[in-house]
């Protein structure tokens, strides 16, 4: 006879409130994926220099369009509060300070993936689709950059994939023209 063990579950309310008790600190890289505290990856030095170099860029490009946010939590829905490598959100002028972003606040989450390309397409790319993110990209910095849009309960109705020489666009800023090159820069690739 097997017996089946019960997880407990989390709400975003109580993952804060362990923050605020200090249970968790700004030193545990963890985020809340429905109702589950999941321990994060380390950052090596290519995924760092990936994050950085795509928040130059956008800054660069966008200016004060947009607010362009790094490993900062974003809330999908009670019991998800994930923090994507780069948020493009609407701007506030408060820059979030009362409150975390939430689904309608994002024009764009970007996940940036070495060893863990499997566990952001199978788990948080359909967590982002069920919270109806409207686009999301999911760099593998070792080749491409997927492109996710038309968010659906089940998942994703399309996926792009780009790789070198390529230009990417924004679905919310459409005008914003961006190369795989710019992304994915090594010494094979020409910034441009």
């Amino acid at each position: 006879m097997s017996v089946q063990l019960l997880r407990r579950k989390f709400t975003v309310e109580e993952y804060h409130k362990m923050v605020e008790s200090e249970i968790l600190t700004e030193n545990d890289r963890v985020e809340l994926i429905r109702g589950e505290i999941l321990e994060m990856s380390p950052i090596g030095t290519k995924h760092a220099a990936c994050v950085n170099r795509l928040v130059n860029l956008l800054v660069q490009l966008l200016g004060k369009q947009v607010i362009v946010a790094a490993q900062n939590p974003v809330v999908l829905n009670n019991n998800s509060e994930p923090q994507p490598d780069v948020a493009l959100l609407k701007h506030r002028d408060d820059f979030y300070e009362t409150a975390h972003p939430q689904a309608e606040d994002i024009f764009l989450l970007i996940e940036v993936s070495d060893s863990t390309v499997m566990y952001d397409r199978e788990e948080k790319i359909p967590l982002y689709a069920q919270a109806k993110i409207m686009e999301v990209w999911l760099v593998d910095i070792n080749s491409l950059v997927e492109v996710y849009q038309q968010p659906t309960d089940t998942g994703y109705q399309l996926r792009r994939k780009f790789t070198a020489g390529q230009n990417l666009t924004i679905l919310a800023l459409p005008d914003v023209n961006i190369t795989v090159n710019q992304i994915l820069v090594s010494p094979s690739l020409p910034f441009n």
